[in-house]
């Protein structure tokens, strides 16, 4: 049989990294992975900015089906930057469009200027000829994205238009081919393309030597400046943090003091899974951390409630696969025998206790919004590291020490109790 005796001390030394990662992070160079410090809190914890916004240059009042273009842009927008508690509202009577989102994990200043900075350029994005004729409104994209031209291996930025843009773009084409088309942000030229054939499909790609990090840039800019109107903020302030700027640190120790009882309790009741259970709920709190920190999803109070809800599935798991093990020796198996079958037979128990919560996340995902959104994610990231560290983790874990013949008592694998079998 293949030894399996370094497989803990492999896994114990990977929560040990994640561990340090998470809670303080890592930078090497220009290379940075944000850990604990880092991760962006919602407004409920750390406050944010409250902006309101106006058509700026136009000679009439918007209509209802302008402004819902411009907020659903915007909450587009604050969406692709994972900023998930926001808060985009219409003020139909006045014209106005109200923004609320959280601060940067990283802003110090907070100074609301540089924080509306972040929704992105807020100008109306143009096509237009070398005379400066208006071709097609940046309102008819319906997208654009950086992607690899597989002929040429070169990153370019594509186009897709909506019904009306694709018949604007495709009479453009057809007049331009061999001459440019300009893209401008309100009176900026942010990029010239010169046009080789007659566009009918609606689709399009901008060549020319970008790197992914251009192409993107230029992207984000078409994306951003799909509005139908150029915007101006009308003012803008500061929020409070409605639970308090001590809120989120009394949290922070109750979840410590909670995780280390937690951490005592099942070591002494189960023993061996018992400590198992500690390294593999240390491997699935610290990935969690992770999963909000790199990508900067936005954490909210529901999303911490996702993460104390995932860490009681966690326990949950554990409790269970601990039991199972322990009734199985209480059998007359042995260690080996009883660790295979208790995970055997509880499998089937944490599976279906997960499969629930994760549909309740995918359908959370879908439908939900704001802070909704940052539960769903919370939920959805702790039911696979459950399964990565409640379940494979901890099988490999508790098999390599069963390798150990210190530990392969079957009196550490029975959980303390006085409760007698009949």
């Amino acid at each position: 049989m293949k030894n399996k005796k370094p497989v803990f001390f492999i896994v114990l030394i990977v929560a040990i990294i994640m561990s340090y990662i998470a809670m303080f992070g890592v930078q090497i160079g220009s290379f940075k992975i944000k850990g604990a410090p880092d991760i962006r809190f919602g407004i409920d914890i750390r406050g944010g900015v409250e902006a309101a916004f106006q058509p700026a240059n136009l000679d009439r009042k918007p209509t209802g089906k302008e402004l819902e273009a411009a907020r659903s842009i915007i909450e587009t927008r604050l969406d692709n930057k994972n900023i998930l508690d926001r808060d985009v509202t219409i003020d139909k009577e006045n014209g106005y469009i109200i923004v609320r989102f959280p601060w940067k994990s990283g802003e110090k200043n907070f100074d609301p200027d540089n924080a509306i900075a972040e929704l992105g350029e807020t100008a109306l994005l143009t096509f237009k000829d070398d005379a400066g004729n208006v071709l097609v409104e940046g309102s008819h994209v319906s997208n654009s994205s950086p992607e690899m031209n597989k002929q040429t291996n070169k990153y370019v930025v594509s186009l897709t238009f909506d019904e009306k843009g694709t018949q604007l773009f495709a009479d453009a084409t057809k007049k331009l081919v061999g001459k440019n088309i300009n893209i401008y942000m309100d009176d900026t030229l942010i990029q010239t393309a010169e046009v080789n054939e007659a566009i009918p499909s609606g689709k399009a790609e901008i060549s020319g030597t970008f790197t992914y990090e251009s192409a993107k840039q230029l992207s984000d800019k078409i994306n951003s400046g799909s509005l139908p109107f150029s915007l101006v903020t009308k003012n803008h302030n500061t929020i409070s943090p409605t639970l308090g700027s001590g809120a989120l640190d009394v949290m922070l120790d109750a979840g410590i003091l909670a995780f280390s009882i937690i951490c005592v309790l099942l070591m002494l009741y189960y023993r061996v899974p018992g400590c198992v259970a500690c390294i593999s709920l240390l491997i699935q709190t610290t990935g969690q951390i992770l999963a909000l920190s790199i990508p900067q999803m936005t954490l909210t109070l529901p999303g911490i409630a996702g993460v104390i809800l995932s860490i009681g599935m966690g326990v949950d798991a554990n409790v269970i696969i601990s039991e199972r093990i322990s009734e199985e020796i209480k059998s007359g198996k042995t260690v080996r025998s009883a660790i295979a079958s208790g995970f055997k037979g509880a499998f089937s128990s944490v599976f279906d206790g997960n499969i629930t919560v994760l549909i309740v996340g995918v359908i959370l995902m879908i439908f939900g919004s704001g802070a909704m959104l940052s539960f769903a994610y919370t939920l959805l990231t702790g039911i696979f590291f459950n399964f990565v560290a409640g379940v494979t983790a901890s099988r490999l874990m508790i098999r390599s020490l069963s390798e150990f013949d210190a530990l392969r008592k079957p009196s550490l694998y029975t959980c303390f109790s006085r409760r007698r079998t009949l």
